[in-house]
Formats: C-alpha cells, sequence, structure tokens
C-alpha cells in the first residue's frame, strides 16, 4: 500500500509544481497583491484555476486509491493509463501556457520565501498522511485534503503571502532606511521627481540623455517607479559620483506618490500628461490629477516645477505650493518654453524652440517621432536652461537622444518595418502612434491588444482607438478576441473593411502575418501596447 501512496503524492506534487509556478507567476505580475490586483485577477479569471482536467486527474488519483484498496486490479490499471494520459494532457497544456508567457517568473529572494512557505502549507498534510499511513481512513482524509488544496492552489499562494507578510515589511523597512540615509549623507545631490499618467519613462530618458550632455544624472532604471524600485535604484544604483538622481514615480491610488515623495524628498518635479490612465484604481478622474500634483505640491519653495501649457487640466489647477512653475507647450503661447514649426516624418522630428525673455528661435532635431515626444524633449530643455547648460550643447544632446526602447521606437524587422510602442498604451499616445503611423509610406498595419484600466470607459476608449486606427490603417491585427470587441466595432462603424481586419489569440502570430504582406509590399507595423501574461486569453 506504500507504494500506492508514494504514486498518487509523486502525481500529486508534480502537479502541484506546475499550478504554483503559474500563480506564483500571475502574484509577481500583480505587484504581490498591492491594492488587492492579485485577488481581482483570480476571480477575473475564475475558469483558469478552476482547471477540469487537474480536477479529473486528481479524482482519477483517488478513484485509483480506491480500486487498489478494494483490489481490483483490472480497474487499477484502467485507472492507471488515465492518470497516465491525464498527466500527459495537464503537461502539454502547462507548456502551452508557458510558451505564450511574454515575461517569466523571476526568481527573486521574494519568491524564493514564498515558495519555502507555499511548501510547507502542503508538506503539513503530507507528513500527517505518512506519520498515520496504517490508518486508510485517515490516509482517505489526507489526500482529500491534498486534491482540495491543489485546486485551491491559487488561494495557498494568496496564504503563503499574507504569512510572509511581517517577513517582507522588516526587509521593505531595513532597506528603506539604508536609501534614507544614504540620501541624506548626499547633500549636493538634485533629485527631480517625474510623475503623469503617460509618458514618464520617455521623459525620464530624455531628460536624462539631456542632462548628461553636463552633468552625471543616474535616472531609474526600466519601469522601477515604485517604493521598492526607488530604494533599490537608490542602494545599489546611485554614487558619490551621481549629481543629479532622476526619479520616475508611479501610482495606481490617490497618496502614493505622496509616500514616494516624503522617500526621496524631491527638489524639483515634472508633470507628463494627465489622463484616464488607471482610472480603474484611482476611482475618478479627480483623484488622478490630485494623485499626481502630489508631486509639485511636495516640492520645496527653493526647487521648481515643469507644468505643460497644453494641458487643460494642469493649467485649471488650483496650485497651494507657491514653487517656482516654468510652462512649456506647443499650442499655447503663453509659455516659458515653447516649440513651434515643428515638422515630423520617417526620419524623425524638427522644430524650433522659444525660452521667455528670449527673442531668439532656436533649431532642434531628434530621431524621435510624435509631437508627445517633443513635449518631454520641452521638460528637458526646461531643466538643462535652468541647470546652465548652452543652448548649442542642449541642440547638440537633442540631436544625440536616444529612441525609448518599446516607444515609438522606429526599427526593421527581416523584410518590414516596426514602430514598437509595445511598452504601454493610453488614448493620448494611442492616438499619437497612430497619427505617427500616418506619416509612414507603404502598406500600414496596427496590431493591438486595445487599452486597459480604463474603468468604466474602457470599452468607450477602444472603440474610439478603433475609429482612429480605420483613418490611417490598411490593416488591422487584434490580439485577443474578447478583449478587441470594442476596436473591432469602431472599425466596422467607420466601413473598415472587414476582410482587413485579422484576430489572433497571441502576439507572436502577427509576425508571420505581416511578413507576407511585406513579400509585396513596403510594410510599417505599428505595435501598440503589449498586455502582460495577467490578460492572456
Amino acid at each position: 500500500m506504500i507504494i500506492v501512496y508514494a504514486f498518487l503524492l509523486l502525481c500529486i506534487f508534480i502537479c502541484l509544481i506546475f499550478k504554483s509556478k503559474r500563480y506564483l507567476h500571475m502574484l509577481q505580475q500583480n505587484l504581490y497583491n498591492e491594492n488587492n490586483r492579485y485577488l481581482k485577477w483570480v476571480f477575473r479569471n475564475s475558469k483558469q484555476f478552476l482547471d477540469l482536467d487537474v480536477v479529473a486527474f486528481l479524482i482519477t488519483l483517488i478513484g485509483l486509491f480506491v480500486a487498489f484498496d478494494l483490489e481490483r486490479l483490472s480497474i487499477v490499471l484502467i485507472l492507471a493509463i488515465g492518470v497516465l494520459l491525464l498527466a500527459l494532457a495537464y503537461l502539454w497544456k502547462y507548456r502551452l501556457a508557458h510558451d505564450q508567457n511574454k515575461k517569466p517568473l523571476v526568481i527573486t529572494k521574494r519568491v524564493r520565501r514564498l515558495i519555502v512557505t507555499t511548501s510547507i502549507l502542503y508538506l503539513i498534510p503530507t507528513v500527517l498522511l505518512l506519520i498515520r499511513y496504517q490508518d486508510l481512513k485517515f490516509v482517505w482524509i489526507m489526500i482529500t485534503v491534498l486534491v482540495l488544496l491543489v485546486c485551491l492552489n491559487p488561494f495557498v499562494v494568496f496564504l503563503a503571502n499574507i504569512i510572509n507578510f511581517p517577513i517582507e515589511r522588516a526587509i521593505y523597512h531595513y532597506y528603506k532606511h539604508k536609501a534614507q540615509t544614504k540620501l541624506k549623507s548626499m547633500s549636493n545631490l538634485k533629485i527631480i521627481g517625474i510623475t503623469g499618467s503617460y509618458g514618464k519613462t520617455s521623459s525620464k530618458n530624455i531628460l536624462s540623455d539631456i542632462l548628461n550632455i553636463k552633468y552625471n544624472a543616474l535616472p531609474t532604471p526600466r519601469n522601477l517607479n515604485t517604493y521598492n524600485g526607488l530604494i533599490m535604484t537608490v542602494n545599489n544604483n546611485l554614487t558619490k559620483f551621481n549629481d543629479i538622481f532622476i526619479a520616475e514615480m508611479g501610482a495606481y491610488v490617490k497618496g502614493e506618490i505622496k509616500g514616494l515623495c516624503k522617500l526621496v524628498k524631491p527638489q524639483y518635479g515634472i508633470l507628463t500628461r494627465l489622463g484616464t490612465a488607471h482610472l480603474e484604481s484611482f476611482g475618478s478622474e479627480q483623484n488622478i490629477i490630485d494623485g499626481k500634483f502630489e508631486l509639485i505640491e511636495s516640492l520645496p519653495k527653493n526647487g521648481f516645477a515643469v507644468l505643460n501649457g497644453d494641458d487643460p487640466k494642469q493649467v485649471n489647477y488650483k496650485l497651494k505650493n507657491k514653487v517656482k512653475v516654468i510652462w512649456i507647450g506647443i499650442d499655447n503661447p503663453d509659455v516659458d518654453v515653447r516649440a513651434t514649426n515643428i515638422k515630423c516624418s520617417n526620419k524623425g522630428t524638427e522644430f524650433d524652440v522659444v525660452f521667455t525673455n528670449d527673442e531668439k528661435k532656436y533649431h532642434f532635431e531628434t530621431r524621435l517621432l510624435g509631437d508627445h515626444n517633443v513635449y518631454n524633449i520641452l521638460a528637458g530643455l526646461a531643466f538643462g536652461h535652468e541647470f546652465d547648460i548652452s543652448v548649442s550643447d542642449l541642440q547638440q544632446a537633442v540631436k544625440g537622444v536616444r529612441p525609448v526602447e518599446h516607444r515609438l521606437e522606429l526599427k526593421k524587422l527581416s523584410n518590414f518595418y516596426q514602430i514598437d510602442d509595445a511598452y504601454n498604451s493610453n488614448p493620448v499616445g494611442a492616438h499619437n502612434a497612430v497619427k505617427v503611423l500616418g506619416m509612414m509610406p507603404g502598406v500600414k498595419v496596427v496590431v493591438t491588444p486595445g487599452m486597459i484600466e480604463l474603468g468604466d470607459k474602457e470599452a468607450e476608449y477602444n472603440k474610439k482607438f478603433g475609429e482612429q486606427i480605420a483613418e490611417v490603417a490598411d490593416y488591422a491585427v487584434l490580439i485577443g478576441a474578447n478583449r478587441t470587441k470594442p476596436i473591432k466595432e469602431g472599425l466596422l462603424s467607420k466601413g473598415f473593411d472587414k476582410e482587413k481586419i485579422v484576430v489572433f489569440n497571441d502576439v507572436r502570430d502577427a509576425y508571420p502575418f505581416i511578413g507576407e504582406l511585406a513579400k509585396k509590399n513596403e510594410v510599417y507595423a505599428l505595435f501598440e501596447n503589449d498586455l502582460p501574461d495577467t490578460y492572456n486569453e
């Protein structure tokens, strides 16, 4: 009988390993349940954790156990074959799901601690079973408990996250104190905070490229814009040789930016465009505006803020802080740093800039695409001007600004041109990206899964996005049939050819399709947004 127990436990734990890896992956991608993101994902995808094939697999295992106990050897053989086939089917399904993942589970120290805690939770009934393996009734109960825990694996992973919470908080406070102590010791360091609904990372990288022509500026790497990301950057990357620290600040709820400001204490701030990104978690547009302006309200009186004079939400905000404000803009003539005569092409963008109290126009050229990048450059020029960088150096710096990865990045892929805007998407950015596509020659293709986290307005904005695509594109490749229904509706409402709307479940399927189009034509394909694995259909 002990051999049967061992076989049953082995099968259960093989199944468990794959399920646990899946839900640890989703927990990590949902920021370890920050703002209940993981739980919301679990309930939104309840069909995924109630795997019928897993349930059938586990029930067959129990049937095998019962048949062996009753000495029904012919049934044991049939059930054993059934277990094998179901196990193979589950492993194949897991492999397909794993192949579809764009970003794999990162085995950090935190994930290792979660693995240990999750393992302990499953080992408790297993050890009890092995201790009392001669008590058939008790063994039956423990195997049933294990089967249920496997089926409820996402909640076991969530429980492990709760159990580990005090440990994670202690570790967080240790590294937070270390970072704050380091920042206090660097009294001459200039700290710039950047937040907004759209374009934070682009603005950060562009500002860094501009300031680095004279100073040694350190931007937060990639999209490390949370508490942990800023703490990690300060502790691991900031050195005594840095003159400027550029801190990108992200938020999902009101109050987070204020907390990030308390952490790093910026003297200067930039607000990029404000809109409806993360409307679902913020709750209202006013909460978004108030939440983003927490950066500007937190600045000291001897600092300054760079705001967008073309953004009505920023212009109409009643600022309580008396900090100096530098306004940038394109359409608004009453700003301090203004771009005029903007000319965009598939080679880049050129424009003239006028600084307040200086009647002369200065010509700038950049490889970057789109008007929204002009705003980001203007913010960098405002800082360069305030930090005593000469105009000739600023012109040279702007010419050398590198395209930001996955943000309207134009690149040649085999036989077609890709406009990679896959990092993120929002109503303003998506519209700008479509306009950039419209400037390109040849056949134009848009590849997109649509926009997310827009609350009740998500379908409305995606439908509008479909209408915008219809005005420019020759083909629309939609990723995820259910999620992209509003985009398809918008396309058809503008008379877009139904035969030129293609739907795939995986963005990787779009590449061979575009490759076929490019055999006969010059093709420019805009890849707008690339949803994380939590949104796989």
